[in-house]
């Protein structure tokens, strides 16, 4: 049995085993003028049997990093640094190579690599002749005794005369599995500057495993073996699941450890925490774990600041008032109810607002009229005041929507009892042991111990819980829509979980009984989703709010000649799920079905459909089976995904003077006059319309906690811009990936608000003319 690694830096004296600390600095590289924006470049440093890769740099010949990765190595280890350029439907290219021997670094740095920089020769693969650029990098953390290393020399010279190593094979594919490419092809990606080639497979799933008689294992429990297939390309073995895989499996997480259930269920258990799971824990998912619980912890120690800490009075003429200790604050409104309605409700499609004076007036949504006379009593409350114009605006519909919940309530209440240790599971089992109808009853949610009646601040905190709880990485049933989208959308991943379909089953009840009883939500969902409860059609479009880099890339396909550019597509992508890729074919025998300027179309629209719903149609159907049980979809008809968003995380308080002093402009400067009027139109909004136009910009409602300082694009932060594109005649346009407005020149302040209010208010999706 090898030795393990006895701590980072030293050598093991059984195996000679340490930990290598490679700090990718920086690379130049050769400039090609095909390629006018330059490649976006990564390195991967392969070593062993194993690979780390840096993050991407977008468009540049001269990429800078400065990013460490750890890697096991011996003396007698061989680095191999390859640079690729990322492309989004193309496989990524190869640019260059170079590799390192550790012996030779040690015998130049009297046996000890501490800090060591080096500046590697890149060539093209197969060519050591010709050049490409440089790649420097720093080496730390190793140190060899001298006689160990002369007598372990002539050992390792011995084996490699014997027969060759494993480790030393290079396979000719990308880090995700396809060959390599011997050229870049020079067609750039409207928007995003890159190479396109759809994904197609062109890697076969690795063999099927057979247990050898004596083999040795790559972990602590002897259950993964290496091997390399008939192409000398290497895979890995999993004898108790018997399936293979081309990544390399990682070693559990300490104090975790691998259990079988009596059905046969592999399972995980954390003896640190005491908890189980079904997804096999790496040092990532633990890192996101902890984020999760650090989030959490904050959430609660929110709720237990506002609610729990307040105190109800009563004056001396008998009124009552709250007070907040922390603060030494008071207040009227009772911080634990959240608009609820006290009064007999008005008739079908009947609404109550306020005039400036805070006089009240009616709207019948029915005839499309208002009066200051109440439907209820027949009373006025001003005569003969002014003609009030109608509008169905936001509120009206949440307004109409509240009165169709109010005639589908069921009397009296429902005990929901959860532990705040055991929250989810608690909540899933007492809300699946429910009739649907009484989910609609009121609800009086109880925590053990903590003692108090539930006026519907206890309510709205269990919510605020429970959806986030929905984020738990161990329970894997959603993830972020992007790298820099916090949104949330279905993992395809969630089948590793053999009960997510039950799972799925109770948000979909949860997230209607969120937007049946008037509670928010602490985290949304993507807009794509969001048009899914509504019943809405998806399209192309639709793709931009979650992976703009994928929808330019399908732009560019459809704006473009591919066949002049002899770009080879076909009917059929990868798509990855737990380190296996897998082909999709958009169409029978698509993998063979060569896409053409004619059938161009049908392609763009059925990658679209699969990029929108990436094979989760059955956790999908089971969340609208729970929440069609308590909320028919047919309620919401009368919103928009952007309203539906609002109504069911809440709406921020948007800070003015915070948004300007985070805006950058593009071909207007702050004292433009289009620019004054534009905030001068957004003065005069109230929050509503200020929201709508934040969303028509940035695709969501919400802000960060840092508020527009951390706005995030697709590629990182990006601050709000304004920039001046287009005609006077032209509507303003938005770009939700960048945060930009294209605000045209307009003549006067008139037409500014005429044309931005139609934009934000009539129409729908991201990009408007």
């Amino acid at each position: 049995m090898a030795c393990s690694v006895v701590k980072p830096g030293s050598v093991n004296n059984c195996n000679m085993k340490a930990q290598l600390q490679i700090t990718v600095l920086s690379a130049k590289l050769k400039e090609n003028k095909k390629n006018w924006f330059g490649p976006s470049p990564y390195v991967e440093v392969a070593v062993d049997g194993q690979s780390k890769k840096t993050e991407k740099c977008n468009n540049t010949h001269s990429p800078k990093w400065k990013q460490p990765l750890t890697v096991i190595v011996t003396p007698f280890s061989k680095l191999i640094f390859r640079v690729w350029s990322h492309h989004t439907l193309k496989s990524d290219i190869l640019l260059g190579s170079a590799t390192l021997e550790v012996s030779e670094t040690l015998k130049s740095n009297d046996m000890k690599i501490s800090e060591v920089v080096q500046t590697l020769q890149l060539s093209t693969d197969g060519d050591q002749a010709e050049v490409i650029g440089d790649l420097s990098v720093c080496l730390d953390g190793m140190q060899v005794d001298p006689e160990m290393f002369a007598s372990a020399e002539v050992n390792s010279c011995s084996d490699r005369d014997a027969s060759p190593s494993i480790d030393g094979v290079e396979d000719k594919t990308t880090p995700n599995g396809r060959p390599v490419n011997g050229t870049a092809s020079p067609l750039l990606s409207a928007g995003t500057s890159r190479p396109l080639r759809p994904p197609r497979p062109s890697r076969p799933p690795p063999p099927t495993p057979r247990r050898p008689a004596s083999s040795p294992g790559l972990n602590e429990f002897f259950v993964w073996e290496q091997r390399v297939d008939q192409n000398g390309r290497v895979y890995f073995v999993d004898h108790v699941e018997k399936r293979t895989t081309w990544e390399r499996p990682e070693p559990l997480p300490p104090g975790w450890e691998r259990r079988v259930d009596p059905l046969g269920r592999i399972y995980f258990v954390d003896h640190i925490t005491r908890t189980t799971t079904w997804q096999r824990p790496t040092m990532e998912t633990m890192r996101n774990y902890e984020q999760w619980q650090h989030q959490r912890s904050q959430l609660q120690g929110q709720y237990d600041h506002v609610f729990h800490l307040t105190e109800k009075r009563t004056d001396s003429n008998g009124r009552v008032y709250f007070v907040h200790h922390p603060t030494r604050s008071t207040q009227w409104e009772d911080p634990r109810t959240q608009g609820l309605l006290n009064e007999k409700p008005l008739p079908e499609g009947w609404e109550m607002r306020f005039t400036v004076d805070g006089i009240p007036y009616f709207v019948d949504h029915n005839r499309r009229t208002t009066t200051y006379i109440d439907p209820r009593t027949g009373k006025s409350s001003l005569e003969n005041g002014p003609q009030i114009t109608y509008v169905r605006d936001f509120k009206a519909k949440v307004q109409y929507f509240r009165f169709w919940c109010q005639q589908l309530s069921m009397p009296q209440h429902i005990k929901i009892t959860v532990s705040r240790k055991t929250l989810f599971e608690d909540s899933f089992q007492q809300i699946m042991s429910f009739n649907a109808q009484d989910l609609r009853r009121r609800l009086w949610i109880i925590f053990p111990g903590e003692e108090g009646l539930d006026y519907g601040g206890v309510a709205r905190e269990w919510f605020f819980l429970v959806s986030h709880e929905v984020l738990n990485p161990m329970y894997c049933l959603f993830e972020y829509a992007g790298k820099d989208n916090y949104c949330l959308q279905i993992n395809p991943a969630s089948y590793i979980n053999p009960d997510h379909l039950k799972y799925f089953r109770f948000i979909g009840r949860f997230i209607a009984m969120a937007l049946f009883h008037g509670k928010f939500i602490d985290t949304g969902f993507s807009l794509p989703f969001y048009k899914r409860i509504l019943n809405k059609p998806l399209g192309l479009k639709d793709l931009e709010s979650i992976d703009p880099e994928f929808y330019n890339s399908l732009i560019w396909i459809k704006e473009n000649n591919i066949e002049e550019c002899g770009l080879e597509m076909y009917f059929s992508v990868d798509k990855e799920i737990l380190g296996e890729i897998t082909t999709h074919e958009l169409k029978p025998d698509g993998s063979n079905i060569v896409v053409t300027e004619d059938n161009k179309e049908e392609y763009i629209r059925l990658v679209s459909e699969w990029r929108l719903s990436r094979g989760v149609e059955e956790q999908t159907q089971a969340f609208f089976e729970g929440f069609n049980e308590v909320l028919p979809q047919q309620y919401l008809q009368y919103f928009d995904a952007k309203e539906l968003e609002v109504l069911l995380c809440g709406m921020q308080e948007i800070d003015l003077a915070d948004w300007q002093r985070n805006t950058i402009y593009r071909h207007y400067a702050r004292n433009s006059k289009q620019i004054m009027w534009f905030w001068q139109l957004v003065k005069e909004m109230d929050n509503e319309k200020r929201m709508r136009l934040l969303q028509f910009v940035t695709g969501t409602c919400r802000l960060p906690v840092g508020g527009f300082a951390d706005l995030m694009g697709s590629n990182g932060p990006q601050k709000f811009c304004i920039e001046k594109v287009g005609k006077e005649n032209w509507l303003p346009r938005s770009h939700t990936c960048f945060n930009r407005l294209d605000l045209p020149p307009y003549k006067s302040y008139e037409q500014l608000k005429e044309k931005l209010l139609f934009a934000i208010e009539e129409t729908e999706g991201f990009g408007q003319e």
